[in-house]
C-alpha cells in the first residue's frame, strides 16, 4: 500500500512473509499448505450453516413472491444488457440517490466475489457495522441478493421493497429506449433497502465487468479485486488484460484498491488504472496475504498478513487454498475501510478477526450436504474456478473414488471445465438443470465423451435422476471405502441439487 509506514524499509531476511511471496504468486499448495490431522477426520467438522432461504411459509407471502418474480421475469435477463450505467443512473436519480447515503466496498474480478463479500460482511458485522450485501445469483431464492446484517431480507421486505421502487420504475421504463432489465431492478431495490435500514456500510459484488455494471453507480471507497481469469469473453474481452480494463472502472479518484494476485497483464492495467485516478494500491503477496495455512477439522486454520501485521490462528470453516487467499483479500478491504495502514498504524482487533472469519458460511462453494456417501457442492462455472475446486476437494477429502455431477450453461467453456476436472473424478454424470441458459445434457455429454472416455460418462438429463446415478456409483466402492459425489458446473445446478438433497 503506497502510503503504508516502512513500504520502502528493506525487508527482514527473516520475514516469514517475504519468503512466501514467490509461493503465493503461484499459489502452490505443496509451499502453502501444512498437512495436519487425519484426512477423514478432516471432514467430520463442518461450517456454520449456511443461511439460504426457502420459499415463504405463509401462502400470501409465497404468492406476493412469485407475483414479484413473475414481473421481474418479463424484463431482459442477466445475460442481454446494453452496456451503459444510463438507465440504472436514472432511476438512482428519481429514487433521490439512495446509494450515496452510505459507504461502500465495491467488489469486482472473475472468481470468488461472493465468498469474498461474505467475508468482509462478516468482519464489519463483528465490529458492530451494520451491513448491507448484494451480491449475484442466488443460490436457492432470489431474496438472497439482498441482505442485512448477514442475513437476506425477509420475503415480505423483499416485496415491499419492489412495490415501493416500482412506480419510479415504470416512470424511467418510459423515458428510455430500453426497459430497465432484471438485474438493474434488483440493483435499485438493494440500494434502496439499504438507505431505508439504513446500513453503515454496503458490500457490493458486480454483476459483470465493472465500468457499465448496473451496480457502478455508487463510489465505493475500498475496491476489491479478485482473481481475474477468462469469463464472458464475449461482452469482456478475450485475454485477462482486455477483461481488467472492464472491470478497472470500478476504481474511483482517490479509492483504495485492494488487489489479489491476478496475471501480469491485468495487474498492469489495474495498476494504471489506479495512478490515473490516484488510487492507493495494496497487492497481495505483498503488501497482504496468507503466511500459512493448515487443513483442520472443517476448514482451515490460516496466519493471514494483513495491512497492519500478522493476525494468527485465524479458523475459516471453508475448504481450499483459495478460499485462504479470499479471506486475506476481505481482511485487507476492511482493514482499508477502517484507515489501517494509512490513518491508523495498528491492526484491527485479532479475536474480533478470528470470531468473524469463524462465523463465514457460502453456500454452494465446498458445501458438504450429505454424508455416506458424502455430497459436496460447488458452482465452479468456469475453468479456472474448476481448477481450484479440484485442487481444494482432493485436500480436504481423501475420496477413493470420486464422481462428478456436472450441469453447465450454455454460455460457458464446457470443454475447459471438464478438462479441468477430468484428473480428479473417476466417473462423470452428465446432466442439465431447469434454467433456461442450461446446455443440453447430450450436447454436453459429447464433450465429455472427448475428455473423459465413453466408459466414463454417464447421461442423465434430470438432475434428481443424475444425483441417484451419481450416489449409486459412488455406494459402489461399500460403505467404509470413501466414494463421494461433487455436484458442480453451475450456480444453478448447485442451488436445485440443494434443494433436492433437503437443504433450504
Amino acid at each position: 500500500m503506497s502510503d503504508i509506514p516502512g513500504e520502502n524499509d528493506q525487508p527482514d531476511p527473516l520475514d516469514p512473509f517475504d519468503e512466501i511471496i514467490d509461493a503465493e504468486t503461484t499459489r502452490d499448495p505443496d509451499l502453502a499448505v501444512i498437512e495436519a490431522g487425519s484426512r477423514t477426520l478432516r471432514t467430520q467438522g463442518g461450517p456454520p450453516q449456511a443461511d439460504v432461504p426457502g420459499r415463504p411459509e405463509d401462502p400470501e407471502v409465497d404468492a406476493a413472491l412469485r407475483a414479484v418474480e413473475t414481473e421481474l421475469a418479463t424484463r431482459w435477463g442477466e445475460t442481454k444488457l446494453e452496456p451503459s450505467v444510463t438507465r440504472i443512473a436514472a432511476l438512482m436519480d428519481v429514487l433521490g440517490e439512495p446509494q450515496r447515503s452510505y459507504p461502500s466496498i465495491h467488489i469486482t474480478g472473475t472468481n470468488g466475489k461472493t465468498s469474498t463479500a461474505r467475508m468482509i460482511e462478516a468482519l464489519l458485522g463483528a465490529f458492530e457495522l451494520r451491513t448491507g450485501r448484494y451480491t449475484s445469483p442466488h443460490v436457492q431464492s432470489i431474496t438472497e441478493r439482498i441482505s442485512l446484517d448477514g442475513a437476506a431480507i425477509p420475503a415480505e421486505r423483499f416485496i415491499e421493497t419492489y412495490e415501493d421502487i416500482k412506480p419510479y420504475v415504470e416512470m424511467v421504463d418510459a423515458r428510455q429506449e430500453y426497459r430497465l432489465s432484471f438485474f438493474e431492478v434488483l440493483t435499485g431495490m438493494a440500494y434502496a433497502a439499504f438507505a431505508d435500514a439504513p446500513v453503515d456500510v454496503a458490500v457490493v459484488e458486480v454483476g459483470m465487468g465493472g465500468s457499465w455494471d448496473a451496480t457502478n453507480v455508487i463510489d465505493g471507497d475500498v475496491a476489491v479485486v479478485t482473481p481475474i481469469d477468462l469469463d464472458h469473453t464475449d461482452r469482456l474481452g478475450e485475454t485477462p488484460g482486455e477483461i481488467a480494463v472492464e472491470k478497472s472502472g470500478i476504481v474511483k479518484q482517490d479509492a483504495t484498491v485492494i488487489l489479489a494476485q491476478q496475471p501480469v497483464d491485468a495487474a498492469q492495467v489495474m495498476l494504471k488504472k489506479a495512478v490515473d485516478v490516484n488510487a492507493t494500491v495494496a497487492r497481495e503477496g505483498l503488501e497482504f496475504g496468507v503466511v500459512a495455512r493448515e487443513v483442520a477439522v472443517g476448514g482451515q486454520l490460516m496466519t493471514l498478513r494483513g495491512l497492519g501485521g500478522e493476525y494468527t490462528e485465524v479458523y475459516l470453516p471453508l475448504h481450499g487454498a483459495h478460499q485462504a487467499h479470499n479471506a486475506a483479500v476481505a481482511l485487507a478491504a476492511v482493514e482499508a475501510f477502517f484507515g489501517v495502514g494509512a490513518q491508523r498504524p495498528e491492526p484491527l482487533d485479532v479475536d474480533t478477526v478470528r470470531k468473524a472469519f469463524a462465523s463465514v458460511a457460502s453456500p454452494g462453494r465446498m458445501e458438504v450436504v450429505r454424508r455416506s456417501p458424502t455430497v459436496v457442492l460447488d458452482a465452479a462455472h468456469n475453468p479456472a474456478g474448476a481448477r481450484v475446486t479440484a485442487e481444494a476437494v482432493g485436500e480436504a477429502f481423501q475420496f477413493s473414488r470420486l464422481v462428478g455431477v456436472v450441469g453447465v450453461s450454455g454460455d460457458k467453456d464446457a470443454r475447459g471445465l471438464l478438462e479441468a476436472f477430468e484428473p480428479v473424478f473417476a466417473e462423470i454424470v452428465v446432466t442439465q438443470n431447469t434454467g433456461p441458459r442450461a446446455m443440453d445434457a447430450d450436447a454436453l455429454a459429447a464433450v465429455a465423451v472427448e475428455v473423459f472416455g465413453e466408459d466414463r460418462v454417464q447421461v442423465e438429463p434430470r438432475l434428481p435422476d443424475a444425483l441417484e446415478a451419481a450416489i449409486t456409483l459412488a455406494e459402489e466402492e461399500g460403505e467404509f471405502a470413501g466414494g463421494g459425489v461433487l455436484v458442480t458446473g453451475s450456480v444453478f445446478t448447485v442451488g436445485e441439487a440443494r434443494l433436492l438433497l433437503g437443504k433450504g
